[in-house]
């Protein structure tokens, strides 16, 4: 029998603070994003925004549907604008952030499996690796290399051909 394993590194920071002008401007403007969720279902608002490899920025935020799974997650609302906005433009870095209406937003939270699986995608169409910067509105914030670190063994465009 053949055992494998699988491992990824990733920055942890212990505040905020410690990250570079661009990556807090990036990380405030996806907190801002949060503003605009619309989740009175779950009371779980998502903010994400993305720098561009053009230089702009876009945001995007969750928006929850009474017909459930209609509802789309912030990470997938901001690639969906990026594609509409800038087509066939890499992403260099998304900061996502989070906050629940009734308790504390003081660690990162991951993608979901849905958006691992989307942000993959995006990554290996643009063939440029897609930097996650993951914080709640405060504490530690981790900072992810390239989003398909996220979802080891995935499934891809290269099981259907």
């Amino acid at each position: 029998m053949l055992r494998q394993s699988h491992s990824f590194s990733f920055e942890v920071l212990d505040t905020e603070t410690e990250l570079l002008p661009a990556d807090m401007a990036l990380l405030k403007m996806a907190r801002v994003a949060i503003g605009n969720a619309y989740a009175p279902y779950s009371k779980f608002r998502v903010g994400a925004a993305a720098r561009l490899a053009n230089g702009h920025t876009v945001s995007g935020s969750n928006q929850e549907n009474a017909s459930f799974p209609a509802g789309i997650c912030a990470e997938r609302v901001l690639l969906s604008a990026i594609a509409a906005l800038h087509p066939n433009t890499a992403i260099e870095t998304i900061a996502i952030s989070y906050q629940p209406e009734e308790k504390e937003s003081e660690h990162p939270i991951s993608p979901c499996g849905i958006c691992r699986q989307s942000l993959l995608e995006y990554e290996h169409r643009m063939n440029h690796p897609i930097r996650l910067i993951l914080a709640g509105m405060k504490g530690r914030v981790f900072i992810i290399p390239r989003a398909d670190s996220l979802l080891p063994l995935a499934f891809t465009n290269d099981e259907l051909a």
